[in-house]
C-alpha cells in the first residue's frame, strides 16, 4: 500500500478549518491525525454523508469531495453515504426552521442525480479506493428500542446547544422532536461504516463530533473530523446556496460555468483557488483579471475537459447572448423558445432539429417534439443550444 505524505500532500493542511479533536501534544498516534496518517499500516476509512435533498450539486457542495478525493489519492479509501434516509428528516443545522419533508420517491430521483454529478470528482475505477452506501441500509432497519438507545446518548441540554436549536428555542420557534434525532442518525452512520476520519463543512462540528461520542458508545475508536471551509457565493457576502441566486452549479454548461467563474470578485479568488483547484497559490499571475481567467480556465476543465473549457473561454469573450422568459407564456414548449429565441427560423423548422438530435439543454439532449415546462424556474439561467454554434441563455 502506497500512503502519501499527508503534509507534503497538503492534505490535512491545504483548504482545512479544523481538524477536531485537537491534542497534537500527545505520544498516542490516535491523538494526532497527522500521526495516525503517516503511522497507519492500513487504508484509512474516510466518510463523507451527503443528503440527497435537492438535483444539482453546487461548486461548495464539491469541497468535501474534492478532500475525499484527495485521500483517496493518497491511498485511502473514500465512504461516500448518500443520506436517503436522513434526506426525508433534514439537517436543522443552520435552520432557523423546520425543513419541509421530502418522500422515499424524491429522495431516490436526487441520490441518482448526485452519483452522476459526483463521478466528476471522486475515483470510482480504482479497486478499494471508493464504497458507496445508502444510509437507509441500516437506519430503516432501527427498532424502537434501538432509537430510544440512540436517544439516552445525549440529553436535550446537549442538543440545545447546537447551531440553529438555541437561536430558535431562544425566540419561541418550534423545534420538532424527529430534528433532535438527525445528529444521532448521521453519528450512527459512522458506527454503521467505522470511520476513522469525517469530512464536513465547518457548520457540521456538531454532527460529527455526535457520531465520536456515539463509536465510543458502541466500543469503536472515535473518528478524527476534518472540516472544510464554507465557500461565500459569487456575491462575495452569503455562503453559496441556489435560495441566494449566488452559486455555481457542477451541472451548468461550460460557457455558464465559465463565465459565472470570470466574474469573481477579487477578494474572494485566493479562497476559490485554494478550495477549487490543486494550483499553487504561490504561482498565480499578479494580475486579478488573469486570475479570473486561469480560475475559470482551471475549474471549467476539471468538470468538462480542456477542450470544452476553451470552447467556453471563446464563447465568453463575446459573451453568452441570452433569452428573455418574462413575455413567455407558460406552459412553453421546446420548439416555441426555439423559434421564439431566433435559435430556428420557424416552430416546423425547431420541431426537426429536435427530432434530428440536435437541440439539447444545458448538456441535456432532447427529442422529444412534445417536451414542455410548465413554469420557467427549471430553465432560468440555463443554456439552450443548437447544433455546436448556436446557444442562448434564459433568463428572466
Amino acid at each position: 500500500m502506497s500512503i502519501a505524505d499527508p503534509v507534503d500532500s497538503g492534505l490535512v493542511t491545504r483548504g482545512v478549518a479544523e481538524v477536531f479533536p485537537d491534542q497534537a501534544g500527545s505520544s498516542d498516534p490516535r491523538q494526532c491525525v497527522t500521526r495516525l496518517l503517516q503511522t497507519t499500516d492500513r487504508p484509512l476509512r474516510v466518510k463523507l454523508g451527503v443528503d440527497a435533498t435537492g438535483s444539482h450539486l453546487h461548486l461548495g457542495h464539491s469541497i468535501p469531495l474534492r478532500k475525499l478525493r484527495a485521500f483517496q489519492d493518497a491511498g485511502h479509501t473514500a465512504v461516500l453515504i448518500i443520506g436517503d434516509f436522513t434526506a426525508q428528516i433534514g439537517d436543522p443545522t443552520g435552520r432557523t426552521e423546520s425543513r419541509p419533508p421530502l418522500t422515499a420517491q424524491q429522495v431516490h430521483i436526487h441520490a441518482q442525480t448526485y452519483l452522476a454529478q459526483i463521478q466528476s470528482i471522486l475515483d470510482f475505477a480504482t479497486p478499494g479506493r471508493l464504497e458507496v452506501h445508502h444510509n437507509s441500509t441500516w437506519l430503516a432497519r432501527l427498532d424502537l428500542k434501538e432509537i430510544i438507545n440512540l436517544l439516552g446518548t445525549m440529553t436535550v441540554g446537549q442538543m440545545l446547544a447546537k447551531e440553529g436549536f438555541a437561536e430558535r428555542y431562544g425566540q419561541n420557534h418550534p423545534i420538532f422532536l424527529h430534528e433532535f434525532l438527525y445528529p444521532l442518525l448521521q453519528g450512527y452512520d459512522s458506527v454503521a461504516v467505522q470511520a476513522d476520519v469525517e469530512l464536513g463543512g465547518t457548520d457540521q462540528k456538531f454532527n460529527i463530533a455526535v457520531g465520536r461520542d456515539l463509536q465510543r458508545h458502541f466500543g469503536q475508536p472515535p473518528q478524527f473530523g476534518l472540516l472544510v471551509p464554507i465557500l461565500l457565493g459569487t456575491d462575495g457576502v452569503q455562503k453559496m446556496s441556489k435560495s441566494l441566486d449566488n452559486f455555481i452549479t457542477m451541472q451548468d454548461h461550460p460557457s455558464i460555468m465559465y463565465q459565472k467563474l470570470q466574474k469573481v470578485p477579487d477578494d474572494l479568488l485566493p479562497q476559490y483557488f485554494e478550495l477549487l483547484t490543486n494550483l499553487s497559490l504561490s504561482d498565480l499571475p499578479n494580475n486579478p483579471r488573469e486570475q479570473q481567467k486561469l480560475l475559470a480556465q482551471t475549474v471549467t476543465a476539471g468538470y468538462y475537459g480542456g477542450e470544452a473549457a476553451q470552447q467556453a473561454a471563446l464563447a465568453t469573450a463575446g459573451e453568452i447572448p441570452e433569452f428573455s422568459l418574462q413575455g413567455v407564456t407558460m406552459p412553453v414548449k421546446l420548439f416555441y423558445l426555439l423559434a421564439a429565441s431566433g435559435l430556428c427560423r420557424s416552430s416546423s423548422e425547431a420541431r426537426r432539429q429536435i427530432q434530428s438530435g440536435a437541440v439539447r439543454l444545458d448538456d441535456q439532449r432532447i427529442t422529444d417534439v412534445d417536451w414542455d415546462w410548465a413554469n420557467s424556474e427549471p430553465l432560468l439561467g440555463r443554456v439552450l443550444k443548437l447544433g455546436k454554434s448556436k446557444f442562448v441563455r434564459l433568463v428572466f
